[in-house]
């Protein structure tokens, strides 16, 4: 399930307009995801730190979020050092680790520990439905808002299902084991559940049609751009440009 642990507090980060988040978080992600100079990871990992001590996030719970994380990062360090051609560096029989492969690793090590914080800091601190509300706003198209409304919305209600399910087969003694009896309980709880959130779908639909649902996405409260929150704007995205400056500026 989609916990919401950061989406409420009362810090600066907490209170600015999730509009403003949802900006400086792409700027910042599409920067750092395409740069590849060190200098510049090197000074936009201290902004994603500041983040989340200004939004006073719980240590421990971002550490757990980043393990998930550089988890799959590990991979890549056994991989792309080995795999990626360049000059080099040790060699044990026809195994071959290359500098540009370690650098190469390194860089996007830096990279999504960047995005990944300053998108806790950022998206985390709002609800999703905040969020959803605000790309609204942005003139996102109805269908992606309207899609990343319900897949929130109706997440939920399809992990208490699986929950359910495998309940079901618990009961009846079944204990996975690597054989086809397993292979095939599986395939017939993945099957269900399929077959019950296509149908669910398709009830929900036909309530929202008797409802008089057109495709509109209708809101009630509208937010409400404060000074705090222009300045907030333009004091972070300064911060976005110097780091693109730096990246593909005659800086360095």
């Amino acid at each position: 399930m989609i916990d919401e642990d950061f989406a409420f507090g009362n810090t600066a980060i907490h209170r600015l307009d999730p509009r403003i988040k949802i900006i400086v978080a792409a700027a910042f992600s599409i920067v750092i995801a395409v740069a590849d100079k060190f200098p510049v990871l090197l000074t936009a990992l201290p902004f994603s730190c500041i983040l989340v001590a200004i939004a006073r996030l719980n240590v421990k719970a971002v550490l757990r979020r980043l393990l998930i994380v550089n988890t799959f990062i590990f991979f890549l360090w056994l991989l792309l050092p080995v795999s990626f051609p360049g000059k080099p560096l040790f060699s044990w029989g026809k195994i071959s680790i290359t500098r540009e492969g370690i650098i190469y690793s390194l860089q996007i090590t830096m990279k999504s520990n960047a995005i990944v914080i300053a998108c806790m800091a950022l998206l985390s601190t709002s609800p999703v439905f905040s969020l959803v509300h605000a790309l609204h706003h942005l003139r996102l198209p109805d269908k992606l808002v309207h899609l990343l409304f319900f897949c929130f919305r109706y997440i939920h209600v399809i992990q208490r299902e699986y929950l359910r399910l495998t309940n079901a087969i618990k009961v009846r003694c079944f204990e996975p084991k690597t054989d086809i009896h397993t292979y095939r309980t599986y395939s017939y709880l993945v099957g269900t559940l399929l077959l019950k959130s296509s149908d669910r779908s398709k009830r929900v639909y036909q309530a929202m049609i008797c409802r008089g649902f057109d495709g509109t996405y209708w809101v009630l409260d509208h937010f409400d751009l404060r000074a705090k929150d222009l300045v907030a704007l333009s004091v972070m995205l300064l911060y976005v440009l110097g780091l693109a400056l730096l990246q593909w500026g005659k800086i360095l």
